[in-house]
């Protein structure tokens, strides 16, 4: 199965309550897939993944495959630090329909290359379906070196990776590094132009949610060829893409989206909204930007 070059991860909105927002994540979800989104993944880090249980995670899957699973890929992020939750967890969700899943480096016990390799191999062995690796070592606190990837790359089920380590000369060495067929996509929105320059198959984006057709147009402006035209849109696009990792993801992302008219809601702790100066910050890029009329910000969606 091929998963399209312009993938996104789309937040989890709650209502007040903090349940589930089913209704407004289709809202979400409809519109970045209007605005050229190929494929979207469901319940991983960026969707509140610490806080879901398991129960919500199928519902989630359920829902989504019912709704937009004709239309698009659903990818859904079963990875945890613990090899056997994770297991169990992917069993549950290929259950549920998912079209392939995500698996983030285990966090906090830090284990070792042959761990990590270990630890991805035996969640792909369980499960038919096709397997993205998620490297972000600035929130897991292990980094997966492009060695290790490319033993992980003979698996047969994975599929490829998101590498959102923000750092080019490692991204290069892993592109040396892997077989063709591996397909491996960029996690930061900042890095994309550059990524792609280098030979990256694509990017699973974070302001898609906010902005998903022009960074569409971005990037088919660089498939195209015309790249004065998408290196313009991404110093265009940089004060959008900066901001929306002014505080944790996805706090930044649910203060825009409100902050736009859809119900994304708040968060559950430990995470919390952002700062009066940050949610501040967000508005006025997003007036800038033209996704929002009014730079003012309700109390709510501030701490």
């Amino acid at each position: 199965m091929e998963f399209g070059r312009y993938l996104s991860v789309i937040v989890t909105p709650f209502h007040e309550d903090l349940t589930i927002n089913y209704e407004e994540m289709l809202r979400i979800a409809n519109r970045m897939i209007d605005g050229g989104v190929e494929g979207l993944i469901v319940g991983a880090t960026g969707g509140e993944s610490a806080t879901l249980t398991l129960a919500e995670r199928v519902q989630l899957t359920k829902f989504m495959k019912e709704t937009v699973g004709s239309r698009v890929p659903v990818i859904v992020g079963t990875g945890t630090n613990n090899t056997a939750a994770s297991i169990e967890t992917t069993k549950a969700i290929e259950e549920a329909g998912a079209d392939g899943i995500l698996l983030v480096s285990p966090y906090y016990n830090k284990p070792s290359q042959e761990g990590l390799y270990r630890h991805f191999k035996a969640i792909a062995e369980s499960t038919s379906l096709p397997v993205f690796l998620y490297n972000v070592p600035g929130r897991t606190g292990v980094n997966l070196t492009p060695a290790t990837i490319a033993r992980l790359a003979q698996v047969q089920n994975i599929y490829g990776m998101k590498d959102a380590s923000g750092n080019m000369d490692q991204l290069t060495q892993l592109l040396r590094t892997v077989p063709e067929h591996f397909r491996v996509y960029t996690g930061d929105d900042n890095l994309a132009i550059p990524a792609l320059s280098i030979g990256v198959y694509g990017l699973i984006s974070v302001a898609a949610q906010v902005a998903p057709a022009p960074i569409c147009q971005m990037m088919q402006a660089f498939r195209e060829k015309d790249l004065s035209k998408a290196a313009q849109m991404h110093k265009d696009l940089f004060p959008l893409l900066d901001v929306l990792f002014i505080a944790s993801n996805p706090v930044p992302v649910k203060v825009a989206l409100n902050l736009m008219g859809y119900r994304a809601g708040g968060v559950r702790l430990p995470l919390t909204m952002p700062s009066k100066a940050q949610a501040e910050a967000i508005a006025q890029v997003l007036v800038q930007q033209g996704l929002s009329e009014s730079a003012e910000v309700p109390e709510e969606l501030f701490v």
